[in-house]
């Protein structure tokens, strides 16, 4: 059984700013925790990144004092998307890579996540080490042992260098027409050269941050305006990341949504290199697994979470894997989830075989589903609650084998998450608003 954590959750910590860890004092005191793990283990750098939210600057300057407390050299690299900090902390041979971000939240929000020298999430054993030193009394080094600080100028051209690399097409993205949405987060100097360098025409949309409008009626989690705007300029397809740019849905180019299940039935059907099985969740689409048996292909489900899809991918040996929501995984170009790349993977098959996002996506049949967030007062005894646990079992009985429920408690908010999917769609919408009235009823 893993012991539990107290402050990290499936994404390192996050919080409202000024709650919980999510506060100056905590911040600067969790840098000088992680700090002194990274000089238990011998070493001594680390590079921190953030998206566009206000309070970054805050928690950037809180974190960078923690760090030198603790005699542990900073790189800073101001506003860069979080796959670009896991990339870049192998580039330099930094120790770990540290992103200051809340990736699809609002402003109000923010957060903190790892990375180890190999661009990888940080494990369970390490977070266990952080939280246990975090409970310690804070010990600065002496004078002459403190760590310094230093800005890395040329990190995004680095970056945007590496996502071009990533692509794979037989020919350039010239007379193709994309319109990006970058959620005003942290990939709104970065997306659009990458398109625009490779050859697009690129019309961009959310890329004037001012601390407040990161993902606010824009990006992956609200893809009405990507829509509307792909539909008005005629263009072929759009791309939508979320505030940190580790999230990426599209829309093709009648302005029809692409979500994650069809992002990776397309990557698993589309590339050229031998495709035993790919890993999803819980609440990957039933009619992404019965695409890919067709093409027999294995779909393994995890719980929701990146984290669970790379441990899935590890343990398979396997190179793709994807969440409804965006994240996507592509192992044979990089470490972690990453929106550009992904996206640079979809135009390459694009490219490759000629063919239109709109046809691409035409040999998956997703079932209908409806996920409703409701917030709640608290998620405790979701899983031992009785009077929901009947009303669970009533909606599978009347389903009769035609659809599934799942009900889980968000792992970054106070929601807890509906989703029924079913063969007919009727039937999906009855018996969600059955389960959201019980959740209600039991938990607000």
């Amino acid at each position: 059984m893993k012991k539990e954590k107290k402050y990290f959750g499936t994404d390192g910590i996050r919080d409202q700013v000024g709650k919980g860890l999510i506060c100056p004092d905590k911040i600067l005191k969790l840098g000088w925790a992680t700090g002194k793990v990274i000089k238990d283990h011998g070493e001594s750098v680390v590079m921190i990144g953030k998206d566009t939210r206000i309070s970054g600057y805050m928690f950037e300057s809180a974190l960078e004092a923690g760090f030198i407390a603790a005699g542990v050299d900073v790189m800073l690299l101001g506003p860069m998307p979080t796959p670009a900090i896991a990339y870049l902390t192998q580039t330099f041979h930094a120790d770990a890579g540290i992103v200051i971000s809340a990736s699809h939240n609002p402003h109000c929000d923010n957060g903190i996540k790892f990375f180890s020298a190999k661009g990888q999430k940080i494990s369970d054993a390490t977070e266990h080490e952080i939280e246990a030193a975090f409970e310690q009394d804070l010990n600065i080094v002496s004078s002459s042992d403190l760590g310094r600080a230093k800005r890395i100028e040329d990190a995004a051209g680095r970056y945007i260098e590496f996502c071009k690399s990533t692509y794979d097409g037989a020919k350039k993205l010239d007379g193709q027409k994309i319109v990006l949405d970058c959620a005003h987060g942290a990939t709104y100097h970065i997306a659009p050269m990458v398109f625009k360098e490779l050859g697009a025409e690129v019309v961009a949309i959310g890329v004037d941050p001012d601390g407040i409008n990161i993902n606010q009626n824009c990006g992956a989690t609200d893809l009405a305006q990507l829509q509307k705007r792909v539909v008005a300029e005629k263009a072929d397809f759009g791309i939508a990341f979320d505030g940190d740019g580790d999230r990426v849905m599209m829309v093709d180019g009648q302005g029809e949504v692409v979500d994650g299940d069809e992002i990776l039935y397309i990557l698993a059907t589309g590339t050229n290199l031998p495709v035993k099985g790919v890993a999803g969740t819980v609440m990957s689409n039933l009619g992404l697994e019965n695409a890919l048996k067709e093409k027999g292909i294995e779909l393994v489900r995890t719980p929701v979470g990146d984290r669970y899809v790379m441990e899935a991918l590890r343990e398979t040996d396997w190179f793709l894997g994807a969440e409804s929501s965006g994240h996507v995984l592509c192992l044979h170009k990089t470490t972690t989830g990453d929106g550009i790349v992904a996206a640079l993977q979809v135009v390459s098959i694009m490219m490759n075989t000629g063919k239109s996002l709109t046809e691409l996506r035409q040999g998956m049949t997703k079932y209908p589903q409806n996920l409703q967030n409701v917030r709640v007062d608290s998620k405790a005894g979701l899983n031992t609650n009785e009077a929901l646990k009947k009303a669970v079992e009533a909606s599978e009985e009347r389903m009769a084998g035609k659809g599934r429920v799942l009900i889980r408690a968000s792992g970054t908010e106070a929601l807890i998450r509906v989703m029924v999917e079913g063969e007919s769609e009727s039937m999906v919408e009855t018996e969600v608003k059955r389960l959201v009235e019980v959740v209600k009823t039991e938990f607000c």
